[in-house]
């Protein structure tokens, strides 16, 4: 955390200490930003990796195992199977940054705004995301889905609805462990307004919760768009998908058993890189995950 000479935080100093001291002496925080950081350079050099394209179907050479022209094999449309598979990483990592961000942001500000207040107005706030915490993650969204078009936006409005409430929780139980603190006090006596206090005083010093949030959310989003798309209500078909992908070819299994693992090993691996990634940032931050997994 950097601070002024006064005691506050500077919101680019703490950014930038926190990724920074993460980075340092941290072996899982390492591993899980190389594993999401490889599946990003395959995703934005998937159109000239392998050379197909993953909506072509070819009637003639279908199911077929892996050749020189098709590394992977063809699912039983003749479509190229590592086409669709680094093609599906893109959608995955669009919806999961798009969703992800906007969650944690729109949870952050409210967290802290509430924490703020600490009046009538934090009460009825927290009572509205208590309520929408109640409803099952996959039913909720399933729901907005259902009622929208399910296309890009859509799911990440749903995604941002189901998760903003569990955000908010966590960062305002950090934000109200801030503002009793003496610079926060020393703003008020100033006369600072409030978004003044929140962005310079409150926010900067609850930043190391906000980021390992938002490493542990893209997780789980990352799993949500997976099923919704496995269930029928992501991405639509020939939109290359990795739930979606397993759910076409998991008939074909035993003929083409990568047209299914490809996409189980590409999502595994996210995951697992994701997951390394907010572990090593709560650890060397020291930030407990486990209270932030309990409070959503």
């Amino acid at each position: 955390m950097t601070t002024t000479p006064d005691g506050r935080s500077s919101l680019r100093g703490a950014l930038g200490g926190a990724l920074g001291g993460a980075l340092r002496g941290s072996p899982t925080l390492v591993v899980g930003l190389a594993l999401v950081t490889l599946h990003v350079l395959l995703a934005l050099t998937a159109p000239w990796t392998t050379g197909h394209d993953p909506v072509v179907t070819d009637s003639g050479d279908v199911l077929s195992g892996p050749t020189a022209a098709h590394w992977l094999g063809t699912d039983q449309y003749g479509r190229d199977i590592l086409s669709r598979v680094l093609h599906g990483g893109r959608y995955a990592l669009a919806v999961t940054g798009l969703a992800t961000t906007v969650a944690v942001a729109a949870g952050t500000v409210i967290g802290c705004f509430t924490a703020y207040a600490d009046n009538w107005l934090d009460e009825v706030v927290m009572r509205v995301m208590d309520a929408l915490l109640s409803i099952p993650t996959v039913l909720a969204l399933l729901v907005v889905v259902t009622v929208l078009d399910p296309d890009l936006w859509v799911v990440v409005l749903a995604i941002t609805v189901v998760y903003t409430p569990a955000v908010t929780r966590v960062v305002r139980g950090a934000a109200r462990a801030v503002i009793t603190q003496d610079y926060v006090t020393a703003a008020r006596a100033r006369g600072e307004r409030a978004p003044s206090i929140v962005f310079r005083e409150i926010l900067p010093n609850v930043l190391d919760v906000v980021l390992v949030e938002l490493a542990m959310r893209a997780s789980w989003v990352v799993l949500l768009v997976a099923t919704l798309s496995f269930l029928g209500f992501g991405a639509n078909p020939p939109t290359p998908d990795w739930g979606l992908m397993v759910e076409e070819n998991r008939t074909a299994l035993t003929v083409v058993p990568l047209g299914t693992i490809a996409p189980v090993v590409a999502l595994a691996t996210l995951v697992v890189g994701l997951n390394l990634s907010a572990d090593g940032l709560s650890k060397r931050l020291g930030v407990d995950r486990a209270q932030q997994g309990a409070a959503a």
